[in-house]
Parts: C-alpha cells; sequence; structure tokens
C-alpha cells in the first residue's frame, strides 16, 4: 500500500532543457542582430535597437534593429532583382533549393525548437515536436510543388515580390507556411517577423544562406509596425500575407485598397469544440486540453467555445475540473510543464480584462489550484460557465487560456450555436458517430474541421478562415494560387488614388434617381405615334417586381434613342433580394446544399432557353449596342457556350482528398462562399453578365446581380428565361439602376460574403476599402475588363476559384 501511496503522490519533477546552444548562438553574434538583405547582414549607423525579451523570465535576450523607410527599399529592391532570375529558374532547380532548406531546417532542429521557445515563451516539447517539424515538413512539401510547377500551372506566372507579415503566436511555422510556398512558385521575398519573436527568424537567415539560397530571394527585416506599413504601402510590393489581429487585418486591406496587389489574411477566430453525448468523453477531455491550452491559448484556432450536449455536460465539466488542476504551468524549457509563458505582460494584461469582464457578465469562473511562477509572464488555464451565447467574453477572442462552456441540447442547436460568430477558422467535433460528425462538418462555416481531434495540422492542407477570420489560404495546392497570376495578366496598376477626391465631387456610391426623360429621338415611330415600351421589373424571389420607389431611367442607344426604360433600384431593393438569395441558400434543402448534377441541369436548361429565344436576345443588343448582328449573334453563342462549360464544372469541382501525414483522411471540400454580389460591366451585356453568373450560381451560390446600367434591356427576356428554366426562386436575384450605389449597398450587408465588381478603377478602390468593415471577400478588375470573347480568359479556374471557400476536414481512423 505504501508503494501505491508513493505513486498517487508522487509530484512531478524537473526536467530543464538547457539554454546553452542558445545562448551560444546569440553570444556569437554579440546579441546583437542586423537586418537580413541580400544574404548579408545590414547594421545602418543610425539604426536604434530594441530588445526582444524572454517572456518567461523577463530577462533581454538580443537586440535587434528597427529597420526604417531606407532598408525597407533596400530589401525591396533586392527581393525585385533577384526576382528576375529566380522567378526564371526552372522549377526543378528551386526544387533543389527547397530541399536543402528543410534538410537544414533537420540539422539544425534542436536550436531553432529551443530558440523559439525563448523568445516565444511556448513549452519546448511544443517548440521540438510540432513546430520545428511542420517547418521542415512544409519545405519538403512544396519542393515537390516547385517541381511540378510546369505541368501543374502551366497556365500561371509567380506574383513577384512577396511582403509576408507574421504573427507571434507561431513564428516559425508561420515562416514556413508563407516563404515555402511564395519561393516554390518562383517569388521573391520580404519578411517582417513580428516585434515580440524576431529570433528565430534571425536565425532561419542563417539556414537558408547555408543551404546556398541564392541573394535577395529572401530578405528579412525587424521592427515594429511602422515596417508592416511601409511593406505595405511599398509600390513595388506586389502582394502581402499577413497572419494577425482582425484589426490590423481590416487596416492593411483599407491600406491596399485599389492597389492592385494581391492578399492572403489570416486573422483572428473563436472556434466552437463541440462534444456530443456519444463521445468518448475522457478523448474529448484530452482534446479540450490541446485544443485551448496549446501555446497557452494563444491560437487563432483554438477551442475557445466549449460547446457540450446538455444531458452530459456536469460529468464533463467535472472531469474537466479535474484535469485542469492536473495542468502544470511554468518554464517553456521544463520539458514536463503543459502550459508556457504568456508573450508579453501587456497581452497578459489584456486576457486578466477580459476574464473581468467575464465575471462582470454573470459567469462562474474555475482556474485551478495549481502552482504559477511569481516570475515571468504567465496565466491559469481558465473555465467560465454560467454565460449566454451573446456575453462578450463568447464572442470575442481573447487569444488566450480562457474557455467559455455552452450547452446545446440538439444536433441543430449545436451547429447554429457553433456559426453564431463572426469568425469562421476552425472547429472541433467530438462523437463516435462518424454519420453525425461529418454531417455537423458539412454545416459548419469554418475553413478547417477536425473529426475527434484537434489542431492538426499539415501543409498539405491548407488552412484559413471564413467570414472575419480572413481569406485565403496557407497550405495545400490551394494555397499555391495565393503566390500566383494568371499567366497572360500582369499585375494591375491603377492609378486612382483616394487624394483624386476633389471636395465638390460626389461621394462614391452616393446616387439620385434619375428625373423625367425629355422627349428625344427614338420616342414615336415612323408615323408619329408615340412607341409603347415595356418597363422590365426587378427580379427578386423568382418575381418580377417593381423597384421600391419605382423610379426608372431610359436606356439609349449609341446615337441617343430612347429604346427602353428599367427600374432605378435602391437599397431597399438590394435588401429585398439579399434576404431572397439568403433564404435561398440557407433552406433545407437549399442551392448551397443541392448537388451539382441538379445545378448543371439548371445551367443547361438557361442555355436551352437562351438559345429558343437568341433572336429576341440579338435584336436587344443591337439595340441597345448599335454593334452589327454578326457581333451580337457572336455574344449570344459564346454566353450558351459559358452556359455550358459550367454546367460541365457544376459537379465535378468538389475537392480532394488531401494527402497529410495524418492516419485517416483529410477531405478539402469546394464549398459555396454563400451570398455573391455582382457588378456587372457595359461590354458585353449579356456575356459578361452570364460569365459572372454562371461560375457563381454552379458552385452553389446565390446571387444579387446587378447588370450593365448602360445596356441592361436584356434582363426582360433573361427574367422569363429564368422562370422556363425552373431555377428556384432566390438562385438568382437582378436589380436594375446605378452600379456603384447598388454595389455599396451589398458590400455593408452583413449577409453577402462576397462581392464581385467589374467596373471602374475608383469603384475597385471603394470596393476594397468598404469590404475592410467586415473582412468581405471581394474581387474587382480595377477598371481593366478581360476579353469576353476569348472563353480562355473569361471562364475556368480563377472564376471557380472566386465561387468557392475551401474546407479541410480531418477524420482520424484506425486505433
Amino acid at each position: 500500500m505504501e508503494i501505491l501511496k508513493v505513486f498517487d503522490t508522487m509530484p512531478y519533477g524537473p526536467a530543464p532543457e538547457s539554454p546553452a546552444a542558445a545562448n551560444a548562438w546569440l553570444d556569437e553574434h554579440k546579441r546583437k542582430f542586423g537586418l537580413f538583405i541580400d544574404n548579408t547582414w545590414k547594421f545602418p549607423k543610425s539604426a536604434e535597437y530594441t530588445p526582444s525579451l524572454n517572456p518567461a523570465t523577463g530577462d533581454k535576450l538580443a537586440d535587434s534593429i528597427q529597420a526604417g523607410p531606407e532598408e525597407v527599399d533596400e530589401a525591396v529592391a533586392a527581393a525585385r532583382q533577384a526576382f528576375e532570375e529566380w522567378s526564371h529558374t526552372p522549377g526543378s532547380v528551386r526544387a533543389r533549393y527547397l530541399y536543402a532548406i528543410a534538410r537544414n531546417v533537420q540539422k539544425h532542429h534542436g536550436l531553432l525548437a529551443l530558440l523559439e521557445s525563448m523568445d516565444n515563451g511556448k513549452p519546448l516539447r511544443e517548440s521540438r515536436d510540432i513546430d520545428v517539424p511542420l517547418l521542415a515538413r512544409n519545405f519538403y512539401y512544396h519542393a515537390g510543388w516547385a517541381q511540378l510547377m510546369e505541368t501543374e500551372f502551366r497556365d500561371y506566372q509567380p506574383v513577384g515580390v512577396v511582403g509576408q507579415i507574421l504573427p507571434w503566436n507561431f513564428p516559425l511555422l508561420s515562416l514556413g507556411l508563407k516563404v515555402a510556398p511564395a519561393l516554390a512558385m518562383g517569388n521573391t521575398v520580404v519578411l517582417k517577423p513580428n516585434s515580440f519573436t524576431r529570433l528565430s527568424a534571425l536565425l532561419f537567415a542563417e539556414v537558408i544562406t547555408e543551404a546556398g539560397l541564392p541573394p535577395g530571394v529572401v530578405n528579412i527585416l525587424t521592427g515594429d509596425s511602422s515596417i508592416d506599413d511601409m511593406i505595405v504601402t511599398h509600390p513595388d510590393i506586389d502582394k502581402i500575407a499577413f497572419s494577425g489581429t482582425i484589426e490590423a487585418g481590416r487596416n492593411l486591406r483599407r491600406q491596399m485598397a485599389g492597389s492592385g496587389k494581391k492578399l492572403s489574411l489570416l486573422l483572428s477566430g473563436k472556434s466552437p469544440f463541440m462534444v456530443f453525448d456519444d463521445a468518448d468523453l475522457d478523448s474529448a477531455i484530452e482534446g479540450v486540453v490541446d485544443s485551448i491550452w496549446l501555446n497557452q491559448g494563444q491560437v487563432q484556432c483554438a477551442g475557445s467555445r466549449l460547446l457540450v450536449q446538455e444531458n452530459i455536460v456536469d460529468d464533463f465539466i467535472t472531469r474537466l475540473k479535474t484535469r485542469m488542476s492536473k495542468l502544470r504551468v511554468g518554464d517553456p524549457l521544463d520539458k514536463c510543464i503543459d502550459i508556457g509563458a504568456i508573450i508579453d505582460q501587456s497581452h497578459r494584461d489584456t486576457i486578466d480584462q477580459w476574464v473581468q469582464i467575464g465575471k462582470k457578465e454573470g459567469g462562474s469562473v474555475f482556474q485551478p489550484d495549481i502552482r504559477i511562477p511569481e516570475k515571468g509572464c504567465f496565466y491559469p488555464p481558465t473555465l467560465f460557465t454560467g454565460l449566454e451565447p451573446a456575453s462578450e467574453i463568447v464572442q470575442e477572442d481573447i487569444l488566450g487560456p480562457v474557455l467559455v462552456s455552452l450547452t446545446f441540447r440538439s444536433p441543430a442547436e449545436a451547429v447554429e450555436m457553433a456559426n453564431n460568430t463572426r469568425y469562421g477558422m476552425a472547429a472541433s467535433i467530438w462523437s463516435q458517430s462518424i454519420d453525425l460528425a461529418l454531417d455537423v462538418a458539412s454545416k459548419l462555416k469554418a475553413g478547417t474541421v477536425w473529426v475527434n481531434s484537434t489542431n492538426l495540422f499539415d501543409p498539405a492542407s491548407g488552412f484559413g478562415g471564413y467570414r472575419e477570420s480572413g481569406f485565403g489560404r496557407e497550405g495545400g495546392k490551394e494555397g499555391l494560387y495565393e503566390y500566383l497570376r494568371v499567366l497572360r495578366r500582369d499585375r494591375p496598376r491603377p492609378k486612382y488614388q483616394p487624394s483624386d477626391i476633389d471636395e465638390g465631387k460626389p461621394v462614391w456610391g452616393d446616387h439620385t434617381p434619375s428625373q423625367l426623360t425629355m422627349p428625344l429621338e427614338g420616342w414615336e415611330d415612323k408615323k408619329g405615334i408615340p412607341r409603347i415600351y415595356r418597363t422590365p421589373k426587378m427580379y427578386i424571389g423568382g418575381k418580377q417586381v417593381l423597384p421600391d420607389r419605382t423610379y426608372t431611367y431610359a436606356v439609349l442607344s449609341p446615337s441617343g434613342e430612347v429604346v427602353g426604360m428599367v427600374g432605378d433600384g435602391n437599397r431597399k431593393d438590394i435588401r429585398d433580394a439579399v434576404e431572397a438569395a439568403y433564404a435561398a441558400s440557407m433552406a433545407n434543402p437549399g442551392w448551397a446544399t443541392s448537388k451539382g448534377y441538379k445545378r448543371s441541369q439548371y445551367l443547361y436548361f438557361i442555355a436551352e432557353n437562351i438559345y429558343a429565344r437568341r433572336d429576341d436576345f440579338v435584336r436587344r443588343i443591337m439595340d441597345m449596342t448599335g454593334r452589327s448582328q454578326t457581333s451580337a449573334q457572336a455574344e449570344v453563342e459564346l454566353a450558351v457556350e459559358q452556359l455550358f462549360t459550367y454546367a460541365g464544372w457544376a459537379d465535378k469541382f468538389g475537392g480532394s482528398l488531401q494527402e497529410t501525414t495524418l492516419r485517416g483522411v483529410t477531405i478539402a471540400v469546394n464549398e459555396p462562399v454563400g451570398v455573391i454580389g455582382i457588378a456587372c460591366p457595359d461590354e458585353f451585356p449579356l456575356l459578361a453578365f452570364i460569365s459572372l453568373l454562371a461560375p457563381a450560381i454552379a458552385r452553389g451560390n446565390t446571387v444579387v446581380i446587378i447588370p450593365s446600367m448602360k445596356h441592361p434591356l436584356f434582363v426582360a427576356d433573361f427574367y422569363q428565361v429564368l422562370d422556363t428554366s425552373d431555377v428556384p426562386p432566390g438562385v438568382v436575384n437582378i436589380v436594375t439602376g446605378h452600379r456603384d450605389h447598388l454595389m455599396k449597398t451589398l458590400i455593408q450587408h452583413e449577409a453577402v460574403d462576397a462581392v464581385w465588381y467589374f467596373g471602374t478603377e475608383e469603384g475597385s478602390y471603394h470596393v476594397e476599402y468598404e469590404s475592410a468593415v467586415n473582412i468581405k471577400r471581394s474581387w474587382v478588375n480595377y477598371g481593366i475588363q478581360p476579353d469576353w470573347t476569348d472563353l480562355k480568359e473569361s471562364s475556368g479556374q480563377e472564376f471557380l476559384y472566386q465561387a468557392t471557400e475551401v474546407k479541410n476536414i480531418w477524420i482520424p481512423t484506425g486505433g
């Protein structure tokens, strides 16, 4: 009995890792680091230095330079010069470099992990067993894509010089997710680590130098957030990849508006951890520990909202509290601890402020009676119960070791609660019923869903968010498109700047309804008798409806003749159309969950009925545009061809099986984005309209579409095509009127998930700027129209990519 008692009461002893190797490396550099530009260390004479502190002790580790505008210019110039050769280096050669980097990461595994934990505060076992292995895996994985680029991406080219801004929570892992695909696809990089965690990126500079990477391909700048702004706004940066807070992402989106630069954002999250009553509760408890207390909860995909089925909640919470009392908080270099140090005292204070808010909101807080080091930035694991779903602490991302628990009764309620957030980074589902788990997974608005698992990562599986968690993916084949541009299209460089706005110029999107049209040529027929004009209505929810305020405007031919009247829509018309589109998307069954085969049939029916009425469409196009009959006929034929193309894609772009390291399956599902607002150009009014509408609805989206303001009369015939094609109500909603005015309302509507704008440079700027409010996906043309008559340019992968969200579902198998 005494022996059993000893085992029950035996305390964990310390198992510290020696910091000697990291200290030796720091001492070798005299604990002062320059900027890594063109494969050399730069030490500007007038530079200021900023300390890097160990969050577990508060001790200074080293000083690094605060870069300025001149250094940013120098780094971008080096990257631009290197790009000219690197982008033309054969993919097989780039693959060799990436392979060499991966091997070097493995050779210096111990030093990288040690320095990461000292600089970041995370437990050494996480840096050693997760971060550094995934860093190496990223370069191995993308070496393969570099080798295959010429065949698999033959229609694409590198973006150019890429600015990459890292977060402080996963410095090395985030570096791998960004740098490896950029280099694989032939881009060069200007990298900016977070001001809290600079050192591992500087060590990585030596890793790539040792691997022989050519000068200028990767450049590393250190400094505070002012450097972020310099990189983002630099005219010779072609793309930005950013990970950080939603506030910073929103500001960055505005800074880049109208610039023609590509952007991907990996932002905040408030992910649900869902436990059903048939789950293996002990496994789920360990899942909670891994989900919310990994890296002290400083994880964008942390399962910080615990949703437990009501009939097991008491048992589950009791078990969870017991497990929390066994967690160990302490020195990150101790291999026996579970939770390390918070990144900085200011962030620790922020976490504690959120805990106080939770208490004021009426939540019951539990913090286990465990030892917390007195020195350093540490915070205990924290559990809240008894709060409402709308509570601030339930809705907002804390980015700390704070878990909030709620209950649900049914799977439907669980899905509703899980989606009751403005974020959509990840989710975790625990159930012994694979049918239930996959059904719930399909309904969640999240970029990654783990089944009976959590926080699984692999570069073969794209990672990124829905909604305000950002857009774009890191990893997987889908992540490579972030670093590519269509071969025949260089980066747009719009000249429009907001400073061009004069005080007397109307505000973008403002619109006064048209006044009465005075009698012009065309009002009367050849006998002098007034013509009878049919005024097309709006098409909302499957019905032709009058504009809210019954305003109309005249449509003129190129010679100034009145050829018809259409409704002049307003904000209320857009709201009605969005409501109809949202209802059609969310119905059970709805358009979003309909089979691809069925969607293809509707597209074929639309094509068939347009072809049957082709003479009507040809006359409309001739009347509106003044083009020849031959030209109008060609436009109608191409529109039919586009419909057939996307009818073909409707059931052939569903996703793929990702070959990750998981024992099981990881499925990449191409889901519809949701409700898409589309503004069409004036060029080729029917063809452009169809070219934008078809990919959106083919992939399960519902749309609110604004046809050409100058040439909208074809919609009178198109309404009837939709009716005779039996397209479900609300799938296609058409509002005529002032393009920018209606688009501004679409951007501001919370139920609109993405906007596509093919209009002016000025409009493109404002669409991107306004979409920053809720990080809405936007696709604009910067005033440059594709050749709509060239179906290689006006259809295909780019359009399908814009019409989908990629969700990766991880399903472990076996014992």
